[in-house]
């Protein structure tokens, strides 16, 4: 097992715990780098050793945030996989009767295609619990007359990471409302993919994500009374689209190397999970959303909010029940732009006749 897991990982040297004693002190290392709160209470260190346990961790995720080929090969199994998995629950969702039936249809097809393991508790979302971001239940009886279903789900395969969402019509047809949102949030992806290659400044595409956000919101009419650039700095558009454009992936769903700042007092940002450029190698996801969480937008648009002089009550009553929309992809970023690792239909069309085909 020693000679495999040095082949398989490419290390030096695989030494179990209750070797590590006798090993430091029979060798004069000037320094051990170590990870806090990761090292065994039955290891001790020779006098003559530093341990370092403040710059290991973020060495490790710092390289993690650029993948070698082996590891883009991994997650573009993963998304293989769970973009089979998710064509399955496409076919499935006419004749399903509760939402755990297309989770276990999902985690079936990534089982038996080799993704034994889950990337994150799935999340089968219908009606208005779309709208609910990270929704738990995956329990509720899919009633007629609902309109979408969200499925955010992803296999693991060889410890990578796939995350993948789709929002689809239940009935195999887009209503008006779900139709318009749809195809606004999709723009809002496709116009950030325009923007993506190694260097760029993560900030900018997610701003640029907003920027389309209130474009399509104010020709919808849910937005109103004010320019794009006066809701822009409101943040009023954050009320519908409340977190972040996207996040590393790899090792974990919500891999390392992002450097998140929740502290930040900006609303538009304070969710973002990659602040700074993104450099060629990293794979990213691009999930943009627009959501009518009545948590949310109800505050927001009652009197003394600051948004709620751009907001159209009138308007937002059509479009609850389309709970909320999110389309999201798996993506490694090149020197040049993108490549886009996730193969699950997306386009309005294409996902109808899926859709049609399981009625």
């Amino acid at each position: 097992m020693r000679t495999n897991t040095k082949a398989r990982y490419d290390v030096d040297e695989v030494l179990t715990t209750d070797e590590l004693n006798s090993f430091f002190a029979s060798h004069s290392t000037q320094t051990v780098l170590a990870i806090d709160k990761q090292v065994s209470d039955t290891t001790t260190f020779s006098t003559t050793s530093a341990l370092d346990i403040a710059h290991l961790r973020t060495a490790i995720e710092e390289c993690r945030v650029i993948k070698d080929a082996h590891e883009i090969a991994l997650i573009r199994r993963a998304n293989h996989i769970s973009s089979l998995a998710h064509l399955d629950v496409f076919r499935a969702v006419a004749t399903a009767k509760n939402e755990r039936e297309l989770e276990a249809i999902f985690v079936s097809r990534c089982m038996s295609l080799g993704a034994r393991n889950q990337a994150y508790s799935s999340i089968l979302a219908s009606g208005t619990d779309a709208a609910t971001l990270h929704y738990v239940r995956n329990n509720k009886a899919i009633e007629a007359g609902t309109l979408n279903l969200l499925i955010d789900a992803g296999g693991e395969y060889s410890c990578y990471a796939a995350d993948i969402t789709r929002t689809f019509p239940i009935n195999g047809k887009f209503s008006r409302e779900s139709e318009s949102i749809y195809r606004l949030v999709l723009r809002m992806q496709m116009e950030c993919y325009g923007m993506m290659r190694g260097g760029m400044l993560w900030e900018d595409v997610h701003a640029h994500a907003h920027r389309v956000a209130i474009d399509g919101l104010l020709k919808l009419g849910i937005l109103y009374n004010g320019t794009p650039e006066e809701i822009f700095a409101a943040r009023t558009s954050t009320v519908f689209f409340p977190h972040g454009l996207g996040h590393m992936l790899g090792l974990d769903t919500h891999d390392s190397g992002g450097h998140a700042d929740y502290s930040d007092p900006d609303p538009m940002f304070r969710y973002l999970r990659i602040r700074g450029k993104v450099p060629a190698g990293a794979v990213v996801t691009n999930e943009p959303g627009i959501y009518f969480c009545r948590f949310m937008v109800a505050p927001a648009m009652k009197e003394g909010s600051k948004h709620a002089k751009y907001i159209d009550k009138s308007v937002v009553e059509k479009y609850w029940a389309v709970g909320g929309v999110r389309i999201e992809d798996d993506v490694l970023i090149t020197e040049e732009g993108y490549e886009n690792l996730t193969e699950a239909e997306k386009t309005v069309e294409g996902m109808e006749k899926l859709l049609q085909e399981g009625i």
